[in-house]
């Protein structure tokens, strides 16, 4: 097709990778953020290439688990009450996505977008600046006891089924592999050939500089509206003026929702709450990224510090930080790691975009031009690279892969 006129949205991951892509098929490509590039979920997140996150949390039993989680002050899952009624609807679609039926159709298609996550990231980046972000590393799981590790029976099935296959290290071992763990963490589950990356602020904005290296545009601006013409996209209105073009991308991450709106778009998207607390000069670093399942969250070793994400608050996009979260996070880690000593820490909190069925929104908006690349939740870093490549081939007329499962009018 001949070059064409694309503006895109939202300069997280997602936003980033499409216009990378869209360039190097020969567009003429403007990427827009209001904030700068990577200042959202893009920034604050674990950092992991989790081609194994194949799991959707809306499992079999969600209901039950999320009940008592609510119960709890110690639970990494909590709701912003005055947000109820208007997270009542999407909360019952996300109960209807629990059945296993529904968990194994949505894991096949995850695993389809995340597979090969880390040669993505390898392909967007090679020989540019950014490539010096990924790390290649194992990934680990710190359970209890084997009998913890034996409760997650139904995630490591379907994991298996996607292949892969866990290590499963017990007793003085396990500190041998992870002298980071302390005498708490009997059992210890490792999947080898994972990657993580080290800075994920660095990496976007280094990405940004990719985009205009190699001949795109980026500007800080926010989209106010859009121009419609004959049911079609035709130009992007900012509060820096107006852009012409023949197709956009949406990838504004939780602000896609009223986006979205202004194209007569629909999407059930509720804001998942994430946190992080970032320990600068850490005394001690685990040799790989590990999810600690006792508390739910993820520790990784990075550039400018230890980073510990994790909890989830499901509730509005007020900028206000809720302290139960971060606290929680907090103990969790004096708990966890005692001997942990540090000059000072970070503390983040930012929004994940997410779907009732834990599936992004990948493809055209109807017949509007307009390309949705957007509601990742939990693996945004993990499938932004793949995201864009694909949305930059839909553009561009080409779709090979069966992507049904990610329609942008699955919810219409």
């Amino acid at each position: 097709m001949s070059m064409q006129k694309i503006v895109v949205v939202g300069a997280g991951i997602c936003g980033l990778s499409a216009a990378i892509w869209l360039r190097r098929a020969g567009n003429d490509v403007t990427l827009i953020d209001k904030d700068g590039p990577g200042a959202g979920a893009s920034y604050g997140n674990a950092g992991l290439l989790a081609e194994w996150g194949i799991v959707p949390i809306s499992g079999p039993g969600i209901a039950w688990t999320g009940l008592k989680y609510l119960m709890s002050r110690d639970a990494p899952l909590r709701i912003q009450w005055g947000e109820l009624p208007r997270l009542a609807p999407w909360l019952a679609q996300f109960l209807r996505n629990s059945s296993d039926t529904r968990t194994r159709e949505i894991s096949k298609a995850l695993s389809q977008l995340l597979h090969d996550s880390s040669d993505q990231h390898r392909a967007l980046t090679r020989g540019t600046r950014a490539d010096k972000w990924i790390a290649s590393s194992d990934f680990g799981w710190a359970y209890t006891d084997r009998a913890a590790f034996d409760k997650d029976a139904y995630t490591w099935a379907l994991r298996r089924e996607a292949g892969y296959v866990p290590e499963v290290i017990e007793g003085p071992a396990v500190q041998e592999v992870e002298p980071f763990l302390g005498p708490a963490t009997h059992c210890l589950v490792r999947l080898k050939g994972s990657g993580h990356i080290t800075n994920p602020g660095a990496y976007m904005a280094d990405l940004a500089e990719v985009l205009t290296d190699e001949g795109g545009t980026y500007r800080r601006a926010e989209m106010r509206d859009v121009t419609m013409r004959d049911g079609r996209i035709a130009e992007i209105i900012t509060d820096h003026g107006t852009l012409p073009c023949d197709a956009a991308v949406l990838a504004a991450g939780i602000w896609s929702e009223p986006l979205a709106r202004k194209l007569g778009v629909r999407v059930p998207l509720v804001a998942e709450r994430g946190f992080h607390l970032e320990f600068k000069d850490p005394t001690q670093v685990p040799r790989m990224p590990m999810m600690m399942t006792a508390g739910k969250f993820v520790v990784n070793p990075m550039a400018q510090g230890l980073r510990c994400a994790g909890m989830v608050e499901l509730g509005g996009t007020s900028p206000k930080i809720s302290r139960g979260p971060l606290d929680l996070l907090s103990r969790n880690v004096a708990k966890m790691f005692p001997d942990l000593d540090y000059t000072s820490v970070e503390e983040w909190m930012g929004y994940r975009p997410s779907t009732p069925d834990s599936l992004p929104l990948i493809g055209q908006m109807g017949t509007s031009g307009v390309f949705a690349a957007f509601g990742h939740q939990h693996i945004g870093l993990t499938g932004g690279p793949k995201t864009g490549r694909w949305v930059a081939d839909m553009i561009g007329g080409r779709s090979n892969a069966e992507l049904a499962a990610f329609s942008a009018n699955r919810f219409e």
